[in-house]
């Protein structure tokens, strides 16, 4: 696992370096998406990419971490939406090759099958974008998750609705209780995992996630476990890493041409 520590602006730009070389090396290249605050600079930097340089996303295909359950299709912060809002109208992202689990399906365990037989049948994913939850999770994997599952149905853990009642005006009562969520042995299976935190509420699961002992109590402990993990932190969320100067040490002595 490989830590880096730097300003959010810089983190932002070193994710759409990776995802930019992806696509430019492949552009059939399959991404990862990831909803929530912490991706936002990453799209930004990816739209001016869009505008200024060409980059173009109309081979890629993108999968989405988790849905809610029961929001209405034309609902503001279903995922789906918040994709297309956030990402995929401003870099010319054919919809039909942005795809994400069906949280409006009648048979919801047939739905997350059918979820994972996609990304299996896409080649699986290059390059996932993820963030982090105060209490650990990573998706929708609440702590106690089993660290080898799948795309599944999730209870929400109040925490969890509470962190995202900002999306809801504030009324932890408009967040849903459940969602469709990749699990963590889905996750794993993506090529690069990279991972932004800023901020020092994310200081303690940050923490836990690169210098923690393994456990289903931090979901994000997984992330141990995986070939090519990279967690892009600001100085705020890297505040509690007992290693933080050694991370620093090692990242300024990398050499360029391995890049992420």
């Amino acid at each position: 696992m490989e830590v880096v520590i730097a300003p959010a602006e810089e983190l932002a730009v070193l994710a759409a370096d990776a995802i930019e070389s992806l696509l430019r090396r492949d552009p059939a290249t399959v991404l990862g998406l990831a909803t929530g605050s912490s991706p936002l600079k990453v799209y930004d930097e990816l739209a001016r990419r869009h505008e200024e340089a060409g980059l173009s996303f109309a081979r890629a295909r993108g999968f989405m971490l988790d849905e809610y359950v029961g929001l209405p299709a034309d609902h503001p912060e279903r995922y789906r939406n918040v994709i297309e809002t956030e990402v995929a109208s401003r870099v010319a992202w054919p919809s039909d090759q942005v795809q994400g689990p069906d949280g409006l399906a009648d048979d919801l365990p047939a739905a997350c099958a059918a979820y994972e037989r996609a990304i299996a049948d896409a080649g699986g994913v290059d390059l996932q974008l993820l963030g982090i939850g105060t209490d650990g999770h990573i998706a929708f994997n609440e702590p106690g998750s089993s660290l080898a599952s799948r795309t599944r149905i999730k209870t929400l853990t109040r925490q969890t609705r509470l962190d995202n009642a900002r999306f809801f005006g504030d009324d932890v009562e408009q967040v849903p209780q459940h969602c469709l969520t990749q699990g963590l042995g889905t996750i794993m299976e993506a090529r690069h995992l990279v991972l932004l935190a800023t901020g020092r509420h994310k200081a303690e699961a940050v923490h836990q996630l690169v210098e923690g002992p393994v456990s289903a109590m931090w979901p994000a402990t997984v992330m141990q476990m995986h070939p090519h993990a990279t967690v892009l932190v600001d100085d705020a969320a890297a505040s509690r890493l007992q290693l933080a100067d050694y991370y620093r040490q090692t990242y300024d002595s990398k050499p360029d041409w391995q890049g992420l």
